[in-house]
């Protein structure tokens, strides 16, 4: 989301030209807002694409539940470290006072979000929220903030590596039955709720800390490059490629050639009967039940690279797919600036696109609307794409910064000086 306004500011003050502003949006990373743009729209395929109202839909609805299920999630996770960075300096990252206002600003925006993921839940929107697993990442990267490149990509390749199996060994005495799921208000009533809530964001929720911050660290240690030079992208975007290969090639091997799928016959074989009735293959069922871990009953589930199976092979081929989109962005982003301008404002946009998607899903998902969605399951998806690129550039237009990111700009930045002086 774009909880980080990089280099950006309104390009008018209501109707006063605002040079500086100008000037700022200019120098904007066009390529960063279309990544995150593309993010947004594969998080609304992911949660109301057409594989939802009609399981059967296939072709097309197939294509694109492939590229936005777990994808996008990992590249709004990837982009918030590029944002990190770009927030405190970029290619020359900040220190000093500036480093520690930033710290401040960043531990403020944190919060905010931390809480309103819990708010969006407790709504009771259909969707597993990101936003509170978001600011423990965000705490998580200030002590890293000044680490150069290489080093943030070698702490993020070890952590990719080391936390799964980490989250495996921890998580089997644990026996825990339910995996997946986030936070609300509710999770704090009582302290075994409270403690329950803790593990979910750490260890068993959809997108939890343990093994999702490498994908910041990656996007961190990205953001420290100059994003402005080719040799960069075309570094970049042979990487991405290389990791998705390494994660998805790599587990296609463990399975099929190094005998994976010997080690998961005991799992396939429970599951025959349902992938029969269901006309799918045992393994294809093992691949769409993960919400954010695989199970702790057996060591063979971390070759899977499934959609949020949070395996090393899953880590390293989706933080590849991400750093390749960013490139491939980033390289069209000046050429195509105006064609492109609609989608890049929803990516400006993110935060207050993804809360409001949020909300809306939860008044348009009704019960007595879901059948109706059956017989036309491109609607949803068609129409809140459409109504967000409209009204998500309208506003870019207008007003530049979007509401949500104009509460949490104004709150972080006022947070930082309050504090920041306080210490002086």
């Amino acid at each position: 989301m774009s909880v980080h306004q990089e280099n950006s500011a309104p390009a008018s003050s209501r109707g006063t030209p605002d040079p500086h502003a100008e000037s700022s949006r200019k120098s904007r990373l066009i390529g960063v807002d279309l990544a995150r743009g593309l993010a947004v729209l594969g998080m609304f395929i992911a949660h109301i694409g057409p594989l939802r109202f009609d399981p059967h839909a296939g072709g097309a609805a197939g294509v694109l539940a492939t590229l936005g299920e777990g994808h996008a999630s990992i590249l709004f996770a990837t982009l918030a470290g590029v944002s990190l960075a770009l927030l405190t300096g970029g290619s020359v990252p900040h220190a000093g006072p500036d480093l520690r206002s930033d710290r401040v600003r960043i531990a403020v925006r944190a919060v905010l979000l931390f809480v309103l993921g819990m708010a969006l839940t407790q709504l009771g929107t259909p969707m597993m929220v990101i936003l509170s697993f978001y600011g423990l990442y965000f705490l998580l990267a200030l002590p890293v903030l000044r680490l150069r490149p290489v080093a943030l990509a070698v702490i993020a390749a070890a952590w990719a590596i080391a936390s799964p199996l980490i989250s495996f060994v921890v998580r089997m005495p644990l026996n825990t039955k339910i995996i997946g799921g986030t936070i609300s208000f509710g999770d704090l009533t009582t302290l075994p709720e409270a403690g329950s809530a803790a593990l979910r964001l750490v260890l068993t929720g959809a997108y939890p800390v343990l093994t999702w911050m490498p994908f910041v660290l990656a996007g961190l240690a990205i953001g420290r490059l100059d994003l402005r030079s080719t040799v960069v992208r075309t570094r970049m975007l042979g990487t991405g490629v290389g990791l998705a290969v390494l994660g998805y090639g790599g587990s296609w091997l463990a399975l099929h050639v190094f005998g994976g799928l010997r080690a998961l016959e005991p799992t396939l074989a429970r599951l025959r009967p349902l992938a029969a009735k269901m006309g799918s293959s045992p393994l294809e069922l093992v691949q769409e039940s993960n919400f954010g871990v695989v199970p702790a009953n057996n060591l063979a589930n971390l070759l899977l690279s499934a959609p949020h199976s949070g395996t090393p092979f899953e880590i390293v081929g989706s933080a590849g797919c991400a750093i390749a989109v960013l490139a491939l962005c980033l390289f069209v982003g000046q050429r195509l600036r105006g064609v492109l301008a609609p989608l890049a404002a929803v990516g400006a946009l993110a935060l207050t696109a993804y809360t409001l998607q949020g909300v809306a899903m939860k008044f348009v998902l009704t019960d007595a609307a879901v059948p109706h969605f059956g017989e036309h399951p491109w609607l949803p998806l068609t129409g809140f794409a459409l109504v967000t690129l409209v009204c998500c550039w309208s506003w870019r237009e207008l007003f530049g910064r979007g509401p949500l990111e104009w509460i949490l700009h104004g709150a972080s930045v006022g947070g930082s000086r309050v504090l920041v002086r306080s210490r002086s």
